[in-house]
């Protein structure tokens, strides 16, 4: 039996959770989620917790034990507060804009980078003038389209090793190399 899928999901006062046959509802003070789930996978509701029974210890249904735990526990928190990624645009001259329902990046290529913006996503963007930097905020109450619009803005340019230009995610490492040597 998975061990996260053992931990009860607290609910809030302000979110109201309705688990129906095949489908579990969100609803809180950010929007709506909903979850269509197996057969195999049961909730019980117990007040202002919510439990995630594993059925029988067929591999079948312990795959999904923990799961449908996490995921219900991310709508949960998704409709409370939401959920945000950050990246950061390193290079000079390359700018970002949101424009009508679309993220425009400008990031060295001979045209812009032109990506449309999920519904239920929010993203603004703010430039450092002095740090030749660009930071883009994705914000959402779904964290799957959040994380999924994120990797699809730094797929477009992926941090370069040797001068370190390209988009980032906020925290994240780039290991540099080292160019080549002249005697």
């Amino acid at each position: 039996m998975s061990r996260v899928g053992k931990k009860p999901i607290d609910i809030p006062s302000e979110v109201e959770v309705k688990v129906g046959e095949l489908q579990i509802d969100v609803k809180g003070p950010k929007g709506n989620l909903s979850l269509e789930y197996r057969p195999n996978v049961k909730f019980e509701q117990d007040g202002d917790m919510l439990v995630v029974v594993n059925p029988g210890d067929k591999k079948e249904n312990r795959k999904y034990h923990g799961l449908y735990r996490t995921l219900v526990a991310n709508m949960v928190r998704g409709v409370m507060e939401g959920f945000d990624k950050r990246l950061e645009i390193h290079g000079q001259g390359y700018k970002a804009d949101v424009k009508g329902g679309k993220l425009e990046l400008q990031i060295g290529f001979s045209h812009p980078a032109v990506l449309e913006i999920p519904k239920g996503i929010e993203v603004k963007v703010e430039e450092k003038r002095g740090e030749k930097l660009v930071l883009v905020d994705v914000w959402g109450i779904d964290k799957q389209a959040v994380g999924q619009f994120a990797a699809n803005i730094r797929a477009v340019r992926k941090p370069e090793p040797y001068k370190g230009k390209g988009i980032r995610y906020k925290d994240e490492y780039v290991r540099r190399k080292q160019g080549k040597k002249t005697v």
